[in-house]
C-alpha cells in the first residue's frame, strides 16, 4: 500500500539539516511539502512588509531546492489548519510532520490541527534551535532565569545528529502546487530599500564566505559598527532556511567560533524562556514597577532617528533602511528609549518587529526586556551612554556617516557630539539638537527607579 506524508512548513524554510522533511521522506513513498498563507496571519496585525518580502523569496528558493529533487512545493491559503486538514483527507495522509516551535501562536496551531485530526498522527521534531526547548533544564525548575549556567549545561548536553538533504523528493502525481503570491497581495506599504537577500541558497553561501572571511576575528569585530563584517545570518535563523545546528555543529572548535555559537546559545535561552513563560512576550519578566512615560514627540524622534544623538540616529536609520541593526546598536537605541527617555519598552520592541527581517518575539522581546531591565539582566540598571558607546565602537564615524549623511562633513572628533558645535552650525547641517540631556535624564531614571 502507497503511504504518503504531509511535511508543513513554517519557520523551516530549508531542505538542509531538516529533521521534519528528512523523516517524511524516509517512510512514504510519496511526500506533500505544505506551506500555508494563514489568513489568521495576513488578515491581521502580524504581517511586516519587510519580513513577508523575505519569507515570499525563501519560499521560492525552498520551491527551487524541491524541484532540483524532483519534488515542488504545495501552496494552500486560506485557514491554516483546515487547510492541513484538507490536504492529509485529499491524499490520505498517513502522518503530518511539523517542525516544533516555541511561540504560543504555533503552539495553538498545532493543538487545532491536532484537535481537528484525532486520528491523524502528528508528529513533531525538532529543527529551530540547536537544543530544542526544555531539554536543558535545572534542578527545580522548567526553565532557566539566568544565561550563564545555562550556557554552561547547553554546552555540555548531546547536540542531534545534523540531518542530510534528502536527495528526492517525491510528490503524488497530479498534485495542484498552487501559487506563491506577489508582496503587494499579502500586506500594505513597501518594504526597506536594502534587504538582505532571502533564501536558504544565498544565506548557505553568505554564511560559507563569512566563515572563511571573518569567523576567526569574531570576537574582536563583532562589534566594530562601521566594519560590518558581522554574519548577516539573522534573517535565515529567523526563517530557518539556515539550521542553527548545522551551523553550531560545523563551527565548533574553529578559531573564533566560541564567541560566534554563543550567540547561537542566546537564542535558545530566550527561546526556552518564552516556551515555559509565555506571558514574558509582552509582559515583564521581572516586574521593576516601572511607570513609564508616555511622550508620543519623544518616540516620533527616536523612530525617525532625529534624537540628535548620532549613534542612536544611525541605528534607527538603518533600520527603516535595511530592515536590519547592528546588535551594538540595537543595545543603544533600547537603552536610549527605555533610560533616557523612559518610554515602555514594548513600544519600542513593537516598532523592531514592524521593520525587523529577523524580528522574533522571543529574541526581539526579551532583548529589549534584559535592556530595560525587565528581564534576565543581573544588572538591571544597566545604561549605555550614547557618546561613550560612540566614540568605542564607531571612533572614526564611519557608522554615522553612513545613515546620518547630515554629519558626514565632521570629522572624527567632532561627530559623536555635534552639539558642541553650536545651534547655528546645526542648523546649517539639518541636524537636531539632543532631545533630552543624557546625564539630567539619567539621573531622573534612577531616581524614579529607586522611588
Amino acid at each position: 500500500m502507497t503511504r504518503t506524508d504531509l511535511v508543513v512548513f513554517s519557520r523551516d524554510l530549508r531542505v538542509h539539516d531538516h529533521p521534519a522533511l528528512a523523516t517524511a521522506v524516509r517512510h512514504a513513498d510519496h511526500v506533500v511539502p505544505l506551506f500555508v498563507f494563514d489568513d489568521a496571519i495576513f488578515d491581521g496585525t502580524f504581517a511586516a512588509p519587510n519580513r513577508v518580502a523575505y519569507m515570499l523569496e525563501a519560499l521560492r528558493d525552498l520551491d527551487a531546492s524541491l524541484h532540483a529533487r524532483g519534488g515542488a512545493l504545495i501552496v494552500r491559503h486560506g485557514n491554516w489548519a483546515h487547510q492541513v486538514v484538507a490536504v492529509a483527507r485529499e491524499f490520505d495522509a498517513h502522518t503530518i510532520h511539523l517542525t516544533r516551535d516555541v511561540s504560543a501562536w504555533s503552539e495553538r496551531r498545532a493543538q487545532q490541527l491536532r484537535s481537528e485530526l484525532p486520528a491523524a498522527h502528528v508528529a513533531e521534531h525538532p529543527g529551530i534551535g540547536v537544543v530544542p526547548a526544555g531539554q536543558v533544564q535545572p534542578t527545580g525548575d522548567d526553565h532557566f532565569k539566568v544565561f550563564t549556567p545555562y550556557w554552561r549545561q547547553w554546552e555540555a548536553t548531546d547536540w542531534r545528529t545534523v540531518v542530510a538533504a534528502p536527495k528526492a523528493v517525491s510528490i503524488p502525481a497530479g498534485i495542484e502546487t498552487g501559487f506563491i503570491p506577489a508582496l503587494e497581495e499579502l500586506v500594505k506599504g513597501a518594504p526597506s530599500p536594502e534587504l538582505v537577500v532571502a533564501g536558504e541558497t544565498e544565506a548557505r553561501k553568505r554564511l560559507n564566505a563569512w566563515t572563511k572571511s571573518h569567523l576567526h576575528e569574531y570576537s574582536e569585530i563583532h562589534d566594530a559598527l562601521a566594519d560590518d563584517s558581522t554574519s548577516h545570518t539573522s534573517a535565515a535563523l529567523h526563517f530557518g532556511c539556515l539550521s542553527a545546528l548545522e551551523i553550531a555543529t560545523k563551527l565548533q572548535g574553529r578559531p573564533g567560533a566560541d564567541a560566534f555559537v554563543r550567540q547561537l546559545c542566546w537564542r535558545d535561552f530566550y527561546a526556552q524562556i518564552l516556551a515555559a513563560r509565555r506571558d514574558a512576550s509582552w509582559q515583564d519578566f521581572r516586574n521593576r514597577g516601572d511607570r513609564w512615560n508616555v511622550d508620543d514627540a519623544a518616540f516620533n524622534a527616536w523612530a525617525e532617528g532625529r534624537t540628535g544623538y548620532p549613534l542612536v540616529d544611525a541605528g534607527m536609520r538603518q533600520l527603516v533602511r535595511e530592515g536590519f541593526m547592528h546588535n551594538r546598536a540595537r543595545m543603544v537605541t533600547a537603552s536610549f528609549l527605555t533610560k533616557d527617555l523612559y518610554i515602555d519598552w514594548r513600544r519600542g520592541a513593537q516598532y523592531f518587529l514592524d521593520w525587523l527581517v529577523d524580528g522574533d518575539i522571543a529574541n526581539n522581546n526579551l532583548n529589549w526586556q534584559w535592556t530595560a531591565g525587565t528581564g534576565t539582566d543581573t544588572n538591571p540598571h544597566r545604561i549605555f551612554n550614547p557618546v561613550a558607546q560612540s566614540r568605542k565602537f564607531d571612533p572614526h564615524g564611519d557608522y554615522i556617516r553612513r545613515y546620518v549623511p547630515e554629519l558626514s562633513s565632521l570629522d572624527a572628533k567632532e561627530i559623536h557630539e555635534p552639539w558642541l558645535l553650536g545651534p547655528l552650525e546645526l542648523e546649517r547641517l539639518g541636524y537636531p539638537a539632543p532631545i533630552v540631556d543624557h546625564h539630567e535624564a539619567i539621573a531622573e531614571y534612577r531616581a524614579r527607579r529607586s522611588s
